[in-house]
């Protein structure tokens, strides 16, 4: 999966064949047809490394002790670093995740994130509902990804209006 994530980095879904994977990889190409089919299997497991990743840091977030708005920074922080540790392999994996289907992979995904996001925010606004923390991870998805795409790596100005949004959302 990783040789997989350094060519997605280094030139998109454009040159990720099997071989060139196995290749990277440095194992033979029936090797890697030992565990993936096709690269589309390739590309799923590295869409659930990367989904797991994220949801295992908000669920850290949301265990973690409440220090006032600490948790919803942290959380931003954890948008942030999801987004931007590997910028191109993120936004390479946001249009493979589009082609793939995986849509109910995605609504599990949503559904733990919201469940633990959601109590991080009760804390700041008690009549939060499942309904608010999806709406919240829509917001930051949305300005997370409108921002990798447009190359705005300003992160701390991202955190800032991401900041501002959430809270003019439980307002």
């Amino acid at each position: 999966m990783e040789a997989a994530a350094r060519l997605l980095e280094g030139g998109g879904t454009e040159v990720l064949t099997t071989n060139r994977i196995a290749e990277r990889a440095g194992v033979s190409i029936g090797s890697l047809y030992q565990y993936f089919p096709n690269k589309e299997a390739v590309l799923v497991a590295l869409l659930r490394r990367e989904r797991a990743a994220l949801l295992a840091e908000v669920e850290a977030v949301a265990a973690a002790p409440d220090t006032g708005t600490g948790r919803i920074d942290a959380l931003i922080s954890v948008a942030l670093a999801h987004q931007f540790a590997r910028p191109r392999l993120a936004l390479e994996l946001e249009y493979v995740e589009r082609r793939l289907d995986t849509s109910a992979e995605e609504a599990e995904l949503s559904e733990r994130l919201a469940a633990a996001i959601l109590g991080i925010l009760r804390a700041h606004a008690p009549g939060a509902d499942r309904t608010a923390a999806r709406d919240v991870v829509a917001i930051c998805q949305a300005l997370i990804n409108a921002a990798a795409f447009a190359g705005d790596g300003d992160q701390a100005g991202l955190a800032a209006r991401l900041r501002r949004a959430i809270d003019g959302y439980l307002a």
